[in-house]
């Protein structure tokens, strides 16, 4: 089960977000999300990690006069439960992996783009999901009547 998005990013911080139907894997089609309700929770995750990154690097590009023009990430998000638990009856982890490509254009010097993607790792979502974080759920209580 792939999800694939895409985030698409100007200098000016404008952004498009593209995304596959997770419902027809088999098509390669890419749609504009007009509004982020069309996606999975999956896909959110995935626009949500690609726009943070992009506006990481496009406000480091802007405060050290870095020629960036437009960051295109294409971030796919996979997990393979057969091979995890292929007899379980209630699968209680999986082996889960998000990929990310950086397309960075601009005029940048191989050294620039070394840079800009070490800088795009300081995305704070990008640090929570590989150094994980704990959520805590718990049940607001109902207003009386």
């Amino acid at each position: 089960m792939a999800e694939r998005v895409i985030v698409r990013q100007e200098s000016d911080f404008g952004t498009e977000i593209l995304a596959q139907d997770p419902h027809h894997p088999d098509d390669n089609t890419f749609h504009v999300i007009s509004d982020v309700r069309r996606l999975t929770p999956y896909g959110m995750l995935l626009a949500g990690l690609g726009s943070c990154t992009a506006i990481v690097l496009h406000t480091y590009a802007y405060h050290h006069d870095v020629p960036l023009n437009r960051v295109e990430m294409r971030l796919v998000y996979d997990r393979v439960y057969a091979e995890d638990c292929e007899t379980c009856e209630a699968v209680e982890s999986y082996a889960e992996q998000i990929e990310m490509a950086v397309e960075l254009i601009g005029d940048l010097t191989p050294d620039l783009r070394r840079r800009l993607l070490s800088v795009s790792r300081q995305c704070p979502i990008h640090k929570m999901l590989n150094h994980g974080i704990e959520v805590q759920s718990h049940l607001v209580e109902e207003p009386e009547a």
